[in-house]
This record gives structure tokens, C-alpha cells and sequence, in this order.
């Protein structure tokens, strides 16, 4: 009987062992498969993801033309960034905002508004830069929240 409840014991401490989500790194690099870019689009510390500043850049790497279109493609490529990571928008907590002229700005918020929930929007800093990468007419740094008891995002 003995050997029948330690038997039972050990198959029940390794179904729980197996049922538990693996431990995921303290940090966390998510690059696109054969990347050569210099950096990490984005790293997980903690329970903190910090995202690269994104620029308006299309994959072919033009810029399009204006403001608007630009903040837009820099919200998309974000919105790559996040989910490769496995977060969204909603998980964003602060952004920084870079503009080649200040003039833009009611343009830029225009567009950015619409990637977020209207009553939880990130907290923001902005200011006017003298150039960006590629002549690129906005730059956004954003950083995330990833609960620690969450496992690691999918590869």
C-alpha cells in the first residue's frame, strides 16, 4: 500500500511539475529572424519591454511622404514590434515622442490617438529634434508592461 501512495505521490508531483509554465529569462531580446540591424527591436527586463525608436520607415526601408503617413507607418511597425513580443497597444505604458518640427505635432496626434483606447493612453514626452534616421519626420520610443507571471512570449 505504502509503494502504491508513493507511486501515486511522485506521478502527481510530476504532472504538477509539467503543468507549470516554464521559467522565462530575466531578459528578453526579440529580433526578426536574419536581421542585421545594430540593435534589438525590442528587450524584455524584468517585467518591462522596452521598444527601439520606430521610425515611418515601409519595409523596403522608403519613407512615405507627409507627417500623417509617416506616423502611421511608424505606429504599424510598433504594432510588429508588440506583437512579436506577444503585447499590444494596451500594454503600452509611456512613449516618447520625436518630431523634426513641432509644427507637426497636431498631425502626429491625430493619427497616434487612434492606436489606443481613449481612456488609457500611455503616459508621453515630445520634443523637436534637428534631424532622424532616413530624413524621417518622427521617431517613437515606447516602453510596455509584461506581468512577471506571465511565460515567455512565443518565438
Amino acid at each position: 500500500m505504502r509503494r502504491a501512495f508513493a507511486a501515486l505521490a511522485l506521478l502527481l508531483a510530476g504532472a504538477t511539475a509539467a503543468a507549470e509554465p516554464a521559467q522565462r529569462a530575466q531578459v528578453e531580446h526579440f529580433r526578426r529572424p536574419g536581421s542585421t540591424a545594430p540593435f534589438s527591436p525590442a528587450v524584455r527586463v524584468g517585467d518591462t519591454l522596452y521598444l527601439s525608436g520606430m521610425i515611418g520607415a515601409r519595409p523596403d526601408g522608403t519613407l512615405p511622404e507627409g507627417i500623417e503617413a509617416q506616423t502611421r507607418q511608424a505606429m504599424d511597425n510598433i504594432a510588429a514590434v508588440l506583437t512579436m513580443a506577444g503585447r499590444t497597444f494596451a500594454d503600452v505604458v509611456r512613449c516618447t515622442v520625436m518630431l523634426e518640427d513641432m509644427a507637426d505635432w497636431p498631425a502626429f496626434n491625430r493619427v497616434y490617438v487612434d492606436y489606443f483606447e481613449r481612456e488609457r493612453l500611455p503616459a508621453r514626452s515630445a520634443f523637436g529634434v534637428d534631424g532622424l534616421a532616413l530624413g524621417a519626420l518622427v521617431e517613437v520610443e515606447c516602453q510596455a508592461v509584461v506581468p512577471d507571471d506571465e511565460p515567455a512570449a512565443p518565438r
